[in-house]
């Protein structure tokens, strides 16, 4: 079986559409988005007798803890059996040791079963010491239901603001100017420095990759004529995704409004799904994304889980930075 770098688009999506097409961080695009920060990424295929098997976008992720490689929402196998995952990390340990990576964190995009887990512990991967990230526990919405359906599916308090927000002359401008992003990146420091949240990177890179291709919007919200809200949503794969929000206080209920009409831009897509990603878990009411999550379920809608991420050892060293992850994420209450 070869491991070999795939440098074609066509190939990878296709295959990324048929066997994960959800994997957004595996996808073509987001790969262009490390690129455009200078990041170095590697696009790996395992092919057998000319047929591709599988495939893992790695990223080489470098901090004052030591390195590792990191395979977002993968990697991607056309069928889930023990051979790939051998061949896998048989391939991938020889790179990262190549590289001085010190493990190999893993979080593919596949429902959490007996049988993935007796696969990972087969290999001797242990549970990365980090809070659920990457929409692993996500919230999602079927669209492809009337107007009517859909606000009769949400909480009655949900339903309310949409409406009293609309009576308040709220309204909603959507976009892909560069002054729309600029004023959401704005919006956006402003929301992160007084919730206190590690502000994400690459939003602007992002935002420029994904609608080049049409597949990335921003949607703000006035109310007085002023931006209280404002969402970026990515189309990808089927499905529109939630990806970054940002709002001041304000007595109008902006952000709802913002999201109905996010959820009316992709019904007129014809997409089916809409994606309101992460959420907390039920069993942590004072997880740091309750408020977030008590909104996103407001609109109606369904969880998915996913399988938390996993990590494979290469070096003794790795424990150290095991214990600073763990350390971290009790203390910022995930």
């Amino acid at each position: 079986m070869q491991w070999k770098i795939l440098e074609s688009k066509d190939i990878w999506e296709r295959f990324l559409s048929e066997h994960s097409s959800g994997a957004l961080f595996q996808s073509w695009l987001w790969g262009e988005v490390q690129n455009k920060s200078g990041t170095n990424i590697y696009r790996f295929g395992l092919i057998e007798k000319g047929k591709l098997l599988g495939i893992a976008q790695i990223v080489i992720v470098k901090s004052r803890r030591g390195s590792f490689l990191h395979v977002r929402h993968g990697p991607v196998f056309a069928t889930q059996n023990q051979m790939l995952w051998k061949e896998f990390f048989r391939n991938a340990t020889a790179f990262g040791k190549s590289v001085g990576a010190q493990f190999i964190r893993i979080s593919p995009l596949i429902i959490g079963s007996e049988k993935h887990h007796m696969i990972f512990s087969s290999f001797g991967l242990i549970y990365s010491p980090i809070h659920e990230v990457d929409a692993e526990r996500c919230w999602v919405l079927d669209i492809d239901k009337s107007e009517e359906e859909i606000l009769a599916g949400m909480r009655k308090s949900t339903r309310y603001e949409i409406r009293h927000a609309q009576k308040m002359g709220v309204t909603v401008q959507i976009s892909n100017s560069k002054e729309s992003v600029r004023n959401f990146l704005e919006l956006y420091r402003e929301t992160s420095e007084r919730h206190g949240f590690v502000a994400h990177r690459l939003i602007q890179e992002e935002f420029e990759v994904f609608s080049r291709e049409d597949k990335a919007i921003i949607l703000s919200g006035y109310y007085k004529g002023d931006c209280i809200a404002g969402a970026i949503i990515l189309f990808y794969a089927g499905q529109a995704i939630y990806h970054h929000g940002a709002s001041l206080k304000s007595n109008a209920p902006v952000s709802h409004l913002v999201q109905w009409h996010a959820i009316l831009e992709a019904k007129k897509r014809g997409i089916k799904l809409y994606n309101f990603y992460g959420i907390a878990p039920d069993n942590k009411p004072n997880h740091p994304w309750r408020g977030i999550t008590v909104f996103k379920k407001g609109f109606g809608g369904r969880e998915i889980n996913y399988i938390h991420s996993y990590d494979y050892i290469l070096s003794p060293l790795y424990f150290f930075g095991y214990i600073v992850e763990l350390i971290r994420k009790c203390v910022r209450g995930y």
